[in-house]
């Protein structure tokens, strides 16, 4: 089952006054902060419609600080952003900041609005704004929680985990779930980190495992090629971005999984399935990523990966579901303010 047929994890009586409110959700396009704001809307049951922004020139420049170009004017007809206003608008993403601002001013205050990710700007500037725990922005209306929002649910996981693919069924036990990610703006991959994390996954394969390994657009091929080479002798999956995309599935029905440690969303993901979770860490970094990372190692959900394994440890921890934290508390403040209007 797609990630996308998930039902959503929170109550009808939790949802009753938001399901079916119009939303629009504000980005550049960007798969990570889709992400985050699909996470919540859905969460919320909101009738949503995508906005993809891409302001150029010096108006690209001055986000987030600065207006719209005058040429996208906000509120005009028959335009991008035109009345009637929603009662939402989720926004992710230095460049989609002045958007969300304008609906906001535009609309008087109708539109409930909602940042996801530091806006970099005073936090007066959207009604709630969610930021990882690793981030320093607080404020009155600032969420902050351990992961970023995402589809994954207790509920969705449940579904998945209903309906196991034959594929899957196929693979002896325990199943690793490999999640490959590549160079970012914070790290990177060398030959010898390549070499390091195959060597890793090797050690793993020669203790009898399976291996359910899927890359992501910004795996380096010789990263992929050194993974595929070091498992070859074992069963696995291997998905290469062909296809229909099995994630959802490795997530739901791995033993354990290993993820490379440059992407927020990819560790908190998995930190969803309360399963054990081996981060690799690449070169480079950020002292925000040890932070991330060394949160969720103290909440007992991760462990770095060896560089060779003699045996799989097993653990167990509460699956971290943030989108139904963040999405309480916009209901709580959305609720507040639509009492105050009374």
């Amino acid at each position: 089952m797609p990630a996308e047929e998930c039902s959503n994890e929170m109550t009808v009586s939790d949802t009753l006054e938001t399901a079916g409110l119009k939303a629009w959700i504000i980005t550049d396009g960007r798969a990570g902060m889709n992400t985050h704001c699909i996470g919540i809307a859905e969460k919320l049951a909101l009738d949503y419609a995508m906005k993809t922004v891409d302001p150029q020139g010096i108006w690209r420049l001055m986000a987030p600080w600065g207006p719209v170009s005058p040429r996208e004017s906000i509120g005009r007809l028959n335009g991008s952003f035109s009345p009637p206003w929603p009662q939402f608008a989720i926004a992710s993403g230095r460049r989609a900041i002045p958007y969300i601002r304008a609906v906001r001013r535009k609309s008087r205050g109708m539109t409930f609005t909602i940042i996801l990710q530091d806006p970099r700007i005073s936090a007066k500037c959207a009604d709630v704004i969610w930021v990882p725990q690793h981030d320093r922005m607080r404020g009155p209306n600032v969420v902050t929680t351990l992961t970023a929002p995402h589809k994954f649910s207790p509920q969705c996981l449940r579904e998945l985990r209903s309906q196991i693919p034959p594929e899957i069924l196929s693979l002896s036990t325990p199943r690793v779930a490999v999640i490959l990610g590549g160079t970012s703006a914070s790290h990177y991959f060398s030959e010898d980190s390549a070499a390091r994390l195959a060597a890793s996954l090797k050690s793993i394969a020669d203790l009898g495992a399976s291996l359910m390994i899927s890359v992501s657009r910004r795996t380096p091929d010789f990263l992929t090629a050194a993974v595929k080479n070091a498992t070859s002798h074992t069963q696995r999956l291997f998905y290469e971005g062909q296809g229909n995309n099995p994630y959802a599935d490795f997530l739901a029905h791995a033993d354990v999984l290993v993820v490379t440690g440059d992407s927020v969303n990819m560790t908190g993901e998995a930190c969803a399935t309360g399963r054990p979770v081996y981060v690799f860490h690449p070169d480079g970094g950020t002292k925000k990523f040890v932070k991330f990372h060394q949160a969720l190692e103290d909440y007992g959900a991760t462990r770095t990966m060896p560089d060779k394994f003699t045996f799989l440890d097993v653990w167990s921890y509460e699956p971290i579901d943030s989108a139904t934290i963040i999405a309480q508390e916009i209901l709580k403040a959305w609720k507040h303010r639509q009492s105050s209007r009374i």
